[in-house]
């Protein structure tokens, strides 16, 4: 198998558990937010980065990965963005309407691309442009609904945005930057995320639900299913920084969204809830634009790969013609005793003599 292959083979298993995974918790959690009234959605997830990070630890105990540290304030940085991002994204949903929330999540994309048009200068063609309009008005057809604005909550919602996306685009260039794998860079940040979420967990979940968290009664089903969710997390958790690692930010996005339509989906099959036709059209559009997305994201790869292919063979046959000059001017080449052979003496007279 190729080197290519094992890519497309390992972006393809990191993409289906990352859907897998996601679908999982987030039913996971909706039976124990709604059913069981467990309401502390920052200070589950500080949980969830903790158990990653023992999970990890006994991984990295066992050797199935090697830890290689790299600039320590740069993991630091990133470990508490990345958290703040999540608390950010949870007092969004708690200070705004369903609606508007959805909405957020859907700028996610546009300004992920804006950023990395501005200061990566990444190209994006229109036919990626297109998909992605049509990706996002799908989603938006079928999860939008209320547009109740605030001020607070518009607030709350840019800073959501902007942290969201700035961590995302993080993550995929300290991979590429210090050479790291997934489960090296999550090692290393998630003692930093879950640090940051188990500070502000609390305090956030008291502002959105005036309940304090440490008071809860925790019954025996409430236990099981919050472990069950923070086993879940680790595949979540890890599956995230693959993805964004073989791919890019935008994948990524466009991935979490067809997550959305896939829970939406399993929502009324598994647990009724309520579904319309608006539903059903806007989850056909964005998955439209999904597969756009995806065929134009392969064929623009392989374009890409083929023109780097096809420029270096000209530095191919540029070196190996500057070996036979050099050969031919008697430069470095040894006879069989160890002795520089003589240069060629041209005669220039042979073809009278031939």
């Amino acid at each position: 198998m190729s080197e290519s292959e094992k890519f497309q083979l390992g972006t393809l298993g990191a993409l289906t558990l990352s859907v897998v995974s996601s679908v999982s918790i987030v039913i996971c959690n909706k039976a124990l937010i709604t059913t069981l009234a467990f309401s502390f959605a920052t200070t589950l997830t500080s949980w969830h980065l903790l158990v990653t990070f023992c999970s990890l630890h006994v991984a990295l105990w066992m050797k199935l990965f090697e830890h290689k540290p790299f600039d320590a304030r740069a993991v630091m940085g990133f470990g508490i963005l990345n958290g703040i991002s999540i608390g950010l994204l949870n007092l969004s949903l708690g200070f705004n309407s369903v609606g508007f929330y959805q909405m957020t999540k859907l700028a996610i994309i546009p300004c992920t691309v804006l950023l990395e048009t501005l200061f990566f200068r990444k190209k994006f063609s229109r036919n990626i442009q297109l998909s992605l309009a049509i990706l996002l008005l799908g989603v938006g057809i079928a999860t939008v609904t209320d547009l109740q604005l605030n001020l607070l909550g518009s607030i709350l919602s840019l800073l959501a945005i902007v942290t969201t996306c700035i961590a995302q685009i993080m993550t995929n260039t300290i991979q590429k930057k210090f050479k790291v794998s997934s489960t090296q860079l999550l090692y290393q940040s998630c003692p930093y995320q879950a640090l940051t979420l188990f500070i502000i967990g609390p305090v956030l979940d008291y502002l959105l639900t005036n309940l304090n968290v440490f008071a809860f009664k925790y019954t025996p089903q409430v236990l099981f299913f919050i472990v069950l969710s923070c086993l879940i997390s680790v595949s979540v958790n890890f599956s995230t920084f693959m993805v964004i690692g073989k791919t890019s930010p935008v994948t990524y996005q466009v991935l979490g969204h067809l997550k959305t339509c896939l829970v939406l989906a399993f929502g009324y099959i598994l647990l009724s809830d309520p579904f319309s036709w608006r539903n059903i059209l806007g989850i056909l559009v964005a998955v439209v634009g999904m597969v756009l997305y995806s065929y134009c994201s392969v064929l623009e790869n392989q374009q890409q790969k083929a023109s780097e292919v096809s420029a270096q063979l000209p530095q191919v046959k540029e070196s190996e013609s500057d070996v036979l000059i050099s050969g031919d001017n008697g430069s470095g080449r040894l006879s069989e005793g160890g002795v520089p052979k003589s240069p060629p003496v041209w005669k220039s007279d042979k073809d009278l003599k031939a």
